[in-house]
C-alpha cells in the first residue's frame, strides 16, 4: 500500500522551522551588494497600439499621482507620530531636562538627549527644549553642548525603523538595513571622537562663541516651506502648546498641571499699568513709584492679563481625554498609517521603476563624473542631501524616504551616505534660521546652540568621508546589513540595545555617581577595545597572535557566534507558530464538528461493481489522509 502511495505522490520533507531556512542559496561569486536589475516585465512602448500607449500615459500619471498622495500621508503621519510622542513622553521629557546636577555630566547629557529625542521623535523639539533652557539661564552653552550630540543620534533611530518593514525578501532587507544604519554609525563614530575632544578642549563651544563674536548677526524669521502644505492636515488632527514642555524644564509651577493639547489658537494679552501691594519699599519697581500708607506699601507695576478669543478646530479640542490616552490614540494610528504607506510607496516604485525609467533614474544617482572629478559627486549628494532636506524640514523624512530606494536596488549605499550627510547638514540649517527668530536678549546663545549642532555635523563629514578608507559607517552598515539579513530578528536586537538599552545603562551609571560610572564603565570599554583588536589582527595578521587567539573557538559556540541563538529564536518561533496553528484547527474543529457528523450520518457509501474502480478510491482516500498529516505535522 505503501508501495502503492509513493508511486502516486511524492511529498517533499518540510525545511527546519528556523531563519537559516529562509536563506536561499546564492552564488558563492555574486556580490551581495550589487543593485539588482529592474527588469521590465510589461509590453514594449513601441508594440503598443494608439489605446494602449493613451491607457499607459493614463496609469503612469495616476500613479505618480498617488505616489505623490501616499509621499503626503507619509510626512503627514511622521508629524502625527512626533506630536502622540510628545503627548505620552513630553512632560516625562521635561523633568528629565530639569535635573541640572545630571545634566553636568557630558555622558549623562549625551545620553539624555538621546532618551528624550526617542521620547518625541524630534530632534527639533528637543533642540528648542534645549535652547529654552539656555536662554533662561537654567542650563551653560557648554552644559548643553553634549544634548545636542546627543539629539544628533536619536534621530536617526526613524529611518532605521523604517528599514523593519522591508524585512520580507533577504536581499532588499539587506541593502535596506544597510543603508538606514549607516547614518547611526556616522552619528556614533562622531560622537566618539568629539565628545571626548569637546571635554577636553571645548572645541565646539569656542569655535562657536568665536563665530557668534565675530558676526553681528540680526535677528530673523524661520521660513515655512513644507509645512504650509502638511500643517492644514496635521493641524486639523491635533495641535499642541511646546510652551508646556519648556515650562516643565525651566521649572515653572503652573506647566506641570496644563495640557499639552492646545485649546485656544488665537489669544489677547492686555498689559496695564496698575497699583499692587509689595511686601516692603525693597519690592518696589522704583523708588519714585513706591507709597507707604500704614502697613501697606504699592507700588506701579505692569500686570499681564490673557483672554481667549479664538478656539482651536482640530479633532481632540473637545475631547475629555488625559493627554496619555490621546497620545497612544495617535500612536496607534499614525504608525498604521504610516506602515501603510510605505509599504503602498515601495511597491509603487517597484512598479513605476522598470525598464528604460530605472536605468535612466539609476544612471543619475549613481554615476559619478568623469575622471578627474569623480570625487565631486559625493559632494554635490552631500548638498542635494541638505537641500532636500532644508526643503521637508525633517532629517527623518529625507532619510525616511530615501531608506526603501535603497532597499529596492534605486540608490546605492555608497550614494546613500552621502545624502544622509547632506540631511544632517539641512536639519540644523533649519535650526539655525529657527534660533535667528528669536528675541534679542537671548539670540546669542541660541544661535549659538545651533552652530553647534552644525559645526557638529561638519566636523564629523571631514572625519569620516572625504578620505575613502575613512569611509568606516559604509563597511559597518554592510558588515550589519549582512547580519541582519542572515539572522532578521538581530535587527530588533540591534535597536533596542543602540538606542534604549545602552543609553540606559550609562543614564543609570551615570546617576550613581562619576566613580561608579569609571569602575563599571572603563573596564567594559576596555574589554570592547582589547576584543576589537584582536578580531581586526585575527583578519589581517593573525600570525602577530599567540595561537590560542588565532580565532574564538576555545570559547563556547554561543559566545562568538550567532547560530545556537538563531536556533532557539527558531525554537520559540516554531512553538508559537504551533500553538496558534493548532487553536487554529482546535477552533475550526469544534466549529464544524457538529456539521460534519450530521453530513457523516447522510452519506450514502458508495458501493462499486468494479473492484478496481474500488480499490484506486481506497488509495486516493488514504493519499488525503497522507497529505493531512503531513500538512498538520509540518512546522
Amino acid at each position: 500500500m505503501y508501495s502503492n502511495f509513493s508511486s502516486l505522490v511524492k511529498v517533499k520533507a518540510s525545511p527546519a522551522h528556523s531563519t537559516m531556512a529562509l536563506i536561499e542559496d546564492e552564488p558563492e561569486d555574486m556580490d551581495p551588494w550589487d543593485m539588482p536589475e529592474l527588469k521590465d516585465t510589461g509590453v514594449p512602448w513601441s508594440a503598443l497600439d494608439t489605446k494602449g500607449k493613451v491607457l499607459r500615459v493614463f496609469v503612469s500619471v495616476g500613479k505618480i499621482v498617488l505616489l505623490l498622495g501616499f509621499l503626503y500621508m507619509f510626512i503627514c503621519s511622521l508629524d502625527i507620530l512626533s506630536s502622540a510622542f510628545q503627548l505620552v513622553g513630553g512632560k516625562a521629557a521635561g523633568d528629565i531636562f530639569q535635573d541640572n546636577s545630571v545634566l553636568s555630566n557630558p555622558l549623562a547629557g549625551l545620553v539624555i538627549g538621546v532618551l528624550v529625542t526617542l521620547l518625541v521623535q524630534s530632534s527639533s523639539t528637543s533642540s528648542s527644549i534645549v535652547v529654552s533652557m539656555v536662554s533662561s539661564g537654567l542650563l551653560t552653552v557648554q552644559v548643553a553642548v553634549p544634548i545636542i550630540m546627543g539629539t544628533n543620534i536619536g534621530t536617526s533611530v526613524t529611518n532605521t525603523l523604517v528599514a523593519m518593514t522591508q524585512a520580507g525578501d533577504r536581499s532588499t532587507f539587506r541593502r535596506a538595513f544597510a543603508g538606514a544604519t549607516v547614518h547611526d554609525f556616522f552619528n556614533w563614530l562622531s560622537v566618539l571622537v568629539l565628545l571626548p575632544l569637546e571635554v577636553a578642549t571645548g572645541y565646539l563651544y569656542e569655535v562657536t562663541k568665536l563665530i557668534i563674536d565675530s558676526f553681528k548677526i540680526e535677528s530673523g524669521e524661520a521660513p515655512d516651506l513644507l509645512n504650509v502644505i502638511t500643517d492644514p492636515l496635521t493641524e486639523s488632527i491635533i495641535q499642541l502648546d511646546q510652551s508646556v514642555i519648556s515650562g516643565i524644564a525651566t521649572g515653572d509651577p503652573e506647566a506641570r498641571n496644563k495640557s499639552l493639547i492646545l485649546k485656544w489658537c488665537k489669544t489677547f494679552t492686555n498689559t496695564t499699568l496698575m497699583n499692587v501691594t509689595v511686601p516692603g519699599p525693597e519690592n518696589c519697581t522704583s523708588p519714585t513709584l513706591c507709597w507707604v500708607d500704614g502697613n501697606y506699601t504699592f507700588t506701579l507695576k505692569n500686570v499681564s492679563e490673557t483672554y481667549d478669543v479664538r478656539k482651536c478646530t482640530h479633532l481632540f479640542v473637545n475631547v475629555n481625554l488625559p493627554d496619555l490616552a490621546v497620545g497612544l490614540i495617535l500612536l496607534a494610528l499614525s504608525l498604521l498609517v504610516l506602515c501603510s504607506c510605505l509599504v503602498l510607496i515601495v511597491k509603487l516604485l517597484n512598479s513605476m521603476l522598470k525598464g528604460q525609467v530605472a536605468a535612466v533614474i539609476k544612471k543619475i544617482l549613481n554615476t559619478d563624473f568623469p575622471f578627474p572629478f569623480g570625487w565631486v559627486t559625493g559632494y554635490i549628494a552631500i548638498l542635494v542631501g541638505a537641500a532636500m532636506t532644508f526643503v521637508v524640514q525633517s532629517s527623518s523624512v529625507f532619510t525616511s524616504a530615501i531608506t526603501p530606494l535603497v532597499g529596492i536596488g534605486v540608490i546605492s549605499i555608497e550614494r546613500a551616505y552621502p545624502l544622509s550627510l547632506g540631511s544632517n547638514i539641512g536639519t540644523t540649517t533649519t535650526a539655525i534660521l529657527a534660533a535667528m527668530a528669536s528675541p534679542g536678549d537671548t539670540l546669542a546663545n541660541a544661535l549659538q546652540i545651533a552652530l553647534v549642532h552644525f559645526l557638529f555635523n561638519i566636523t564629523g563629514i571631514v572625519l569620516w568621508y572625504p578620505i575613502p578608507f575613512t569611509r568606516i559607517p559604509i563597511r559597518l552598515a554592510k558588515g550589519l546589513g549582512s547580519i541582519t539579513a542572515k539572522y532578521r530578528w538581530f535587527a530588533a536586537v540591534y535597536i533596542i540595545c543602540c538606542f534604549f538599552v545602552l543609553p540606559l545603562f550609562v543614564f543609570s551609571l551615570s546617576l550613581a555617581g562619576w566613580q561608579v560610572l569609571v569602575g563599571v564603565g572603563v573596564p567594559i570599554l576596555v574589554l570592547l577595545i582589547i576584543t576589537l583588536i584582536i578580531n581586526v589582527l585575527q583578519k589581517r595578521k593573525p600570525g602577530c597572535l599567540p595561537a590560542a587567539l588565532r580565532s574564538w573557538d576555545f570559547l563556547p559556540l554561543w559566545a562568538h557566534s550567532l547560530a545556537p541563538w538563531d536556533k532557539v529564536i527558531g525554537v520559540i518561533t516554531a512553538k508559537c507558530c504551533c500553538c496558534c496553528k493548532c487553536c487554529q484547527v482546535s477552533s475550526n474543529d469544534q466549529e464544524h464538528g457538529v456539521q460534519e457528523s450530521a453530513e457523516k450520518n447522510k452519506k450514502v457509501h458508495t458501493v462499486y461493481d468494479n473492484l478496481a474502480m474500488s480499490a484506486e478510491k481506497e488509495v486516493e482516500d488514504e493519499i488525503k489522509i497522507e497529505l493531512k498529516i503531513l500538512e498538520m505535522t509540518r512546522l
